[in-house]
């Protein structure tokens, strides 16, 4: 089989973590690139084929082989903008089967899922609460970084010999958690390191992490030479690709990272954290998609909510660990944001002072702004 050797063996032994972590990983690519993969409960011996519902598209005659009714899967958040019933389940289920024997009907599953183009929504289409594999396909597909939205398809019978005949990765339930709880914790290692010369930090150099699952690499820019025996003055920053690189002005990122480089360099020394998690953990194709949401009246913790998000999905762990890496415990914290502070501290930094960083509001971003500090507790 091209997807890895052992793939029908999936929950006959309890995989070690980083078997867990590769399988996991590679499921991951297979859904952003509209494959299917076989999702296993290895203790009640139920599974579900899975397919991330924005690419549905793509799996339209797999499903038809099934032969079961799939069901379109949102989290709760999702399920309340579409008007449907949610109770108190975290996940709800959505039949999506296509007229006239279609095994799909994709433009329901679009407009469900919160991907642009038109379509109705799912009025007459009886929805009811997610069962555990189904929630975990949710987790899954979200953790692609796609949107949060799972097609699942019950396989009848053999689903490891399902999974063998059509050429699809296996993968035990189980292991989403743990791998969640790895990413969340998210190990990094320096991989290299250069002098970088910056515009109003020339004593600049660039350390380079990469996590263990493989995935984007954060930086740390050292400027100057800092005290790691003092608290040293350092900031946490999220990559934001349309404020830090266009000067996008809807939000006051750009001003931000600028801003704090020539912070750092006037106080002497300090770091600067540049943190692989865009549009505050849910990527930047969904926060254009959250975008789109704000120019219709929503504000941007509601914007990445309707999507099914979570309205802030970072993690803290990484820069803990990479400041621990760089021989600083002990930090002076640039931010205007006490979830911040308090994810640093709670992940064993200590926050001596939190060093206030605000830039004025223009005509694009003020909402924005005022949305952080009325919603999020930002001291602005």
């Amino acid at each position: 089989m091209s997807n890895g050797a052992s793939q029908h063996e999936v929950g006959r032994d309890e995989p070690d973590r980083a078997r867990a972590r590769s399988a996991i990983a590679r499921a991951l690519g297979d859904l952003r690139r509209g494959a299917g993969v076989v999702l296993i409960d290895a203790r009640g011996g139920e599974a579900v084929l899975v397919v991330a519902a924005e690419v549905a598209d793509a799996a339209e005659d797999l499903f038809g082989r099934v032969g079961s009714a799939p069901c379109c899967v949102v989290p709760r958040a999702r399920a309340a903008a579409l008007a449907l019933n949610v109770a108190d389940s975290p996940a709800v289920a959505i039949p999506c089967g296509g007229a006239a024997g279609a095994p799909l009907d994709t433009v329901l599953v679009r407009a469900v899922a919160g991907a642009e183009g038109p379509g109705p929504g799912p009025t007459g289409h009886p929805a009811g609460p997610a069962d555990a594999l189904q929630r975990a396909a949710v987790e899954l597909v979200k953790l692609a970084r796609l949107l949060p939205a799972a097609i699942t398809v019950s396989i009848p019978g053999d689903a490891a010999r399902f999974a063998e005949q059509e050429d699809l990765l296996a993968i035990d339930a189980d292991w989403i958690a743990a791998y969640r709880a790895d990413a969340e914790g998210e190990s990094v290692t320096l991989v290299t390191r250069a002098p970088v010369p910056l515009e109003g930090a020339e004593n600049a150099e660039i350390f380079a992490f990469r996590p263990e699952d493989g995935g984007k690499e954060h930086l740390a820019i050292v400027i100057g030479e800092p005290r790691r025996d003092d608290a040293v003055l350092v900031r946490i920053h999220s990559e934001c690709f349309t404020g830090d690189l266009l000067g996008s002005l809807r939000c006051d990122c750009g001003e931000q990272l600028r801003g704090a480089i020539q912070t750092i360099a006037a106080d002497g020394a300090g770091v600067l954290l540049y943190l692989a998690q865009e549009g505050r953990g849910i990527g930047l194709v969904n926060k254009l998609r959250a975008y789109r949401l704000q120019d219709e009246g929503f504000d941007t913790i509601d914007a990445n909510e309707r999507l099914g998000f979570e309205a802030d999905a970072r993690a803290y762990r990484p820069a803990a660990t990479m400041l621990r890496a760089l021989g600083i415990n002990r930090v002076r914290l640039l931010t205007n944001n006490p979830a911040k502070v308090k994810g640093l501290c709670a992940c064993g930094i200590e926050v001596v002072e939190r060093v206030p960083h605000a830039f004025p509001a223009n005509a694009h971003n003020d909402r924005y702004l005022s949305t952080k500090a009325a919603r999020a507790g930002h001291l602005l």
